[in-house]
């Protein structure tokens, strides 16, 4: 499927496929928040050095998701910016409640 990924639009609906399991979405939104966390922490108290602390967090959790419950290829191997902005999108949605049509749309059903 990433060969006929051209524009966000095309790659959207294959990154919420790859993120079917709730389990895996759950470590990614644990993920997120922590680099959410860690950047404010950072702003809020000059301590820069924190920022080296963002992708273990971020990927950390991510990449267990994938490789230990959803059993495929982080989509950050193919399509870096993508996936950092799809990684965002989930999480606000899902902050927001409204990712749930966007499942849907992509086929991914409630298990």
């Amino acid at each position: 499927m990433t060969g006929r990924i051209r524009s966000f639009a095309d790659f959207w609906p294959f990154y919420l496929r790859e993120h079917a399991s709730p389990r895996t979405r759950a470590l990614h939104y644990a993920g997120t928040s922590l680099v959410v966390a860690i950047t404010l922490a950072a702003l809020a108290t000059g301590r820069t050095g924190l920022l080296i602390a963002l992708p273990v967090a971020g990927y950390g959790f991510a990449w267990a998701a994938h490789f230990l419950v959803e059993k495929n290829r982080p989509a950050t191997f193919t399509h870096p910016l993508w996936s950092l902005a799809a990684d965002f999108r989930m999480w606000g949605l899902w902050l927001t409640r409204r990712l749930g049509p966007e499942l849907e749309r992509a086929g991914v059903t409630r298990r």
